[in-house]
């Protein structure tokens, strides 16, 4: 199934989008509550068995379908803007897994959730594409939220490194929203790479392969039911709705992870991280809000 082809499913009742996509965003959104289970200390074995679930179940997901041709097909079709999504995705599920590793879960997620602003800020720095005031008062705001959450980990010793690894998730994915031009591109095919390639890039670097049963159930869970079905359940739902509607549904992720990690492992942010993950909440909503009322209708997604 090409991105052409797929438009019937734009037709569909928005409820299951929705539906889909708050899926996707809980799914995603225990990813971290799932490491911190995880028995094993190296943290690239972590990404090796995560990425190989996760890369396993998405060409699973590809074969049921669109059947061995039609998977074939999205692969070849991929072109240079697929493999630069393929790597960008690759490096994103290395940085979450290591920065996990590294600094509160809390910290990763809510600077993910300034991903769209760094897109746009990008977007108008490589590409001079016009900003109106509002995205620029969210930005903003984000710049201030961020300052106030690095300053709350120094200040409780926390890994700058981690808070480095977590601060270019959002980077990556901004200059991954450039192919954005490119609308035959599919994200599923690229994600599957992106898998792949973590999972190689990371096995030279594992210490040591074997796995207890215990590790292994969550690293399936973590590979297959977080990060791939995660993506299965996006990649259908977002077709469904308008893409701005998508991104606002998606922020369910942010809210979510820090209360599973208080609720099963007892990991509280700090007072200054709240604060600076409300505001860059808040600024989130508002620039998505704004562009969901100027978006007419739904479309189908792109790696964007």
């Amino acid at each position: 199934m090409t991105a052409s082809s797929s438009s019937p499913l734009s037709s569909a009742r928005p409820w299951l989008g929705i539906a889909l996509v708050l899926g996707s965003a809980t799914a995603w959104s225990y990813g971290g509550a799932i490491q911190r289970f995880i028995g094993m200390t190296d943290s690239w074995a972590i990404v090796f068995w995560r990425c190989l679930f996760g890369g396993l179940f998405l060409m699973s997901f590809m074969l049921i379908r669109d059947k061995a041709a039609g998977t074939a097909k999205l692969f070849r079709a991929m072109g240079w803007p697929g493999l630069m999504i393929a790597a960008g995705f690759a490096a994103v599920s290395t940085c979450f897994v290591l920065a996990v590793s590294m600094t509160p879960v809390a910290n990763v997620v809510l600077f993910m959730a300034a991903i769209p602003l760094f897109a746009a800020l990008l977007a108008r720095v490589l590409l001079g594409e016009p900003i109106t005031t509002i995205t620029w008062g969210a930005v903003g705001a984000v710049i201030v939220g961020v300052a106030i959450m690095v300053s709350a980990s120094i200040g409780e010793g926390g890994s700058l490194l981690g808070l480095g690894l977590a601060a270019s998730i959002p980077v990556i994915f901004a200059c991954m929203t450039l192919t954005r031009h490119h609308p035959g591109i599919r994200m599923t095919p690229a994600a599957c790479l992106g898998c792949f390639v973590a999972s190689a890039i990371a096995a030279p670097m594992v210490g040591g392969f074997a796995v207890g049963l215990p590790d292994l159930a969550l690293l399936f869970a973590f590979g297959a039911l977080n990060l791939g079905l995660g993506m299965a359940m996006y990649v259908t739902g977002a077709r469904m709705i308008p893409s701005a509607l998508a991104a606002l549904l998606g922020t369910a992720e942010m809210i979510l992870a820090p209360v599973w990690m208080v609720l099963l492992h007892d990991e509280i942010p700090s007072v200054r991280t709240m604060i600076g993950g409300s505001i860059v909440l808040a600024a989130l909503f508002t620039y998505l809000i704004g562009h969901m009322r100027r978006e007419p209708g739904p479309r189908v997604p792109t790696a964007s």
